[in-house]
């Protein structure tokens, strides 16, 4: 915008104020010209009014109402051209204006009031001009920040330097805010407080408020319907289009970033995901070639299962994060951010299984979370320290323990199965007659194919039926239940089968 100062100096001789008054640096909204008694009904306020001094009636008493009119209009300055009907300014018209607070100015003989017009509009527009200029130079700067490694901090840094004022970002979800200066981390509670509040009400537009008496803008960061976070900026002055147009350019930017980061993570979590599911199914070395070839960490060479319990339309972030705050069963490490760090996920009805590094849990960083916080029926269950070849074998104690695990809770696997694995071997070896031992152990070496079993032990089809039905009922177990032929199958072999 151009100030009345600007515009005075600019035209020198052709705009002066009166009996060498100073004129002040207010902003002017425009530059208007009209010769009626009354044309405060097409001002805006903020204008310098131009006349020739027609509407002033020639008397104190009609001179007074005018300016009381445009005092109350809110006009910032008048503008009295010398010629014919004045040929210089009243004294009671100069009074009148000092009263009102009004800047009063002459328009010497002959220069014509278009002449002012033009100035002012030339200014304006070089004004417009160097603000964009201004413009371009501080986004082409933010636009570089973006390439950075640390783009998000860089580009808050840089549209708060840019404003002369403090900006922050909050995350929607559990990420870190960025502020910039240092200090400006002393708002950040009422600034959480204020953005609670309006995302809550739906406020998903620009919104203002105050902070300790300063006024805050707020913008969110969105892509489509999804809200990444909101940018809060405390300017150090008064905002101008160009301001706006930068600080439109930073959201952008910051939502182009999120949403990088998003597809990123999505892509990891499915990578990390597959790999987890080859653990699962027994595949380790297509799994550690798989996280080599697609850039997830190197497998650790230890690792824990973490098994928890899920229900349909439970968010499994969440779960994940409370995971650290159950009920641990005594002897049991703290998970800590070995669980939220976790990229070995995958999920199948009922249960999300964690493949956890043995080591390097951070017990600094486990709970958080109030008992009334941690999802309904949640309960976890975690393997002794395993290495990846065995991830698949003690999947079947981790359902297990599972199962018989309090809501609420984290339990382990330790001696759980081994107890009635053994007692299942010695009611099977007590039975005299027939070998149900034998039967059983070719019965799980060939996964149930009735025909394999009776050609290894050299009897017919249907007395191997016979006996698998006998041992079935004496154990009072599926034997093609993984949960039972998986320990059944170790306690066989340590039996010497």
């Amino acid at each position: 915008m151009v100030s009345l100062l600007e515009l005075s100096t600019d035209l020198g001789t052709h705009l002066v104020p009166v009996a060498g008054r100073k004129l002040s640096a207010r902003q002017l909204s425009g530059v208007h010209i009209s010769e009626l008694e009354d044309p405060t009904p097409y001002l805006d306020g903020g204008e310098l009014l131009l006349t020739t001094g027609m509407p002033l009636g020639g008397n104190e008493a009609t001179t007074g109402a005018y300016v009381s009119r445009l005092q109350a209009r809110g006009i910032h300055a008048l503008g009295i051209g010398l010629g014919p009907w004045l040929e210089e300014v009243p004294a009671y018209l100069t009074d009148a204006c000092r009263d009102a607070g009004i800047d009063l100015l002459t328009v010497p003989d002959g220069v014509p009031f278009q002449s002012v017009s033009r100035a002012f509009w030339g200014l304006t527009a070089r004004s417009g001009q160097a603000d964009l200029m201004s413009s371009l130079g501080t986004q082409t700067a933010l636009a570089q920040a973006a390439i950075r490694q640390d783009a998000s901090h860089a580009v808050v840094r840089g549209i708060a330097q840019a404003l002369g004022g403090w900006a922050a970002y909050l995350p929607a979800d559990q990420g870190p805010e960025l502020y910039w200066p240092a200090s400006a981390k002393a708002s950040l509670p009422v600034l959480h407080a204020e953005t609670s509040r309006l995302h809550r009400a739906g406020a998903h537009s620009v919104a203002t408020f105050e902070i300790h008496g300063q006024p805050v803008v707020e913008y969110p960061i969105a892509s489509g319907d999804r809200i990444h976070g909101f940018l809060a900026i405390g300017p150090g002055r008064a905002l101008t289009a160009a301001d706006r147009q930068v600080i439109l350019t930073v959201c952008t930017l910051l939502a182009i970033k999120a949403r990088q980061r998003e597809v990123v993570s999505s892509t990891t979590a499915t990578l990390g995901a597959v790999a987890a599911k080859l653990l699962l199914r027994g595949q380790a070395e297509a799994a550690r070639i798989l996280a080599e070839d697609v850039g997830l960490r190197e497998l650790p060479s230890r690792v824990r299962l973490l098994g928890l319990r899920t229900q349909p339309g439970d968010d499994a972030e969440l779960l994940v994060r409370t995971a650290s705050s159950l009920r641990r069963e005594e002897g049991l490490p703290p998970l800590g951010a070995s669980a939220t760090d976790c990229l070995l996920r995958y999920e199948e009805p009922g249960v999300l299984f964690l493949v956890l590094p043995a080591g390097g849990v951070d017990p600094v960083a486990e709970g958080g979370y109030r008992v009334q916080d941690i999802p309904e029926g949640l309960a976890g269950a975690l393997s002794e320290p395993i290495s990846l070849a065995e991830v698949s074998q003690a999947l079947p104690t981790v359902r297990q323990a599972l199962r018989q695990a309090p809501a609420g809770s984290l339990v382990g696997t330790g001696g759980r199965d081994e107890a009635p694995a053994q007692a299942w071997v010695k009611i099977l070896s007590d039975y005299s007659r027939a070998d149900l031992v034998g039967t059983v152990t070719q019965y799980l070496r060939h996964r149930g194919h009735w025909e394999n079993v009776s050609r290894d032990l050299g009897v017919h089809r249907n007395s191997v039926r016979h006996r698998i039905g006998i041992a079935q009922s004496l154990l009072g177990v599926d034997l093609d239940d993984p949960d039972v032929f998986a320990p059944l199958w170790l306690a066989l072999r340590q039996h010497g089968q």
